[in-house]
């Protein structure tokens, strides 16, 4: 063999590192963003379960406007009920239908306690008060892994834009992630009334 066999096998070798360590590269982002959403969806899936029991203790501590409990019921309904999994991270469509469920779902919440501030008798009530501090708790757990989701959303979709990365990302079919955007109106502070 020539120098220029040699050559052009050591080139070969080195594309091929390169392109194993590229991959490999996006492989592990693509999995941290996997991984962050599933941290999203166990709070919001912690935030569904305690709804039940919030709604048991308000319904049972007063005679309480039906209204505002159906549309808690309601709303909790809609938002387990549209599921977006890892591998639709991808559609900006339903990562709208999801975020503008659980968007409904805080709008009703927040409406729920801000109504039971007029009922001291629930106030008073320690389970009540103790689902308050968890569902609060939870609301900051959401956004906390709100956050780290798009920043691992952030992280993947630099490496696959990128060059060299863009070049291996297209060939290999990784796809840039949605990221979670604020609700609309969620810029403006809620008015809250007694």
């Amino acid at each position: 063999m020539t120098i220029k066999h040699w050559i052009g096998i050591g080139i070969a070798v080195i594309l091929v590192i390169w392109g194993i360590s590229v991959q490999r590269g996006l492989v592990e982002k693509e999995e941290r963003v996997q991984e962050a959403w599933g941290f999203v969806q166990s709070q919001y899936e912690r935030r569904a379960d305690l709804i039940p029991n919030l709604v048991s203790t308000v319904r049972g501590a007063a005679d309480f406007e039906r209204e505002t409990l159906e549309a808690v019921i309601s709303a909790r309904s809609q938002a387990t009920s549209i599921q977006l999994g890892a591998d639709a991270l991808n559609d900006p469509q339903a990562m709208q239908n999801f975020q503008a469920a659980q968007g409904q779902l805080s709008g009703a919440l927040s409406r729920l306690l801000v109504t039971v501030e007029r009922y001291p008798e629930i106030q008073a009530n320690q389970n009540f008060r103790d689902l308050q501090v968890q569902l609060e708790g939870t609301e900051n757990r959401i956004s906390t892994e709100r956050n780290r989701f798009n920043s691992a959303v952030r992280e993947y979709n630099t490496a696959i834009r990128l060059f060299p990365g863009n070049i291996l990302a297209g060939m290999m079919g990784f796809q840039s992630v949605s990221y979670f955007e604020a609700t609309a109106g969620a810029e403006r502070a809620p008015t809250v009334e007694f």
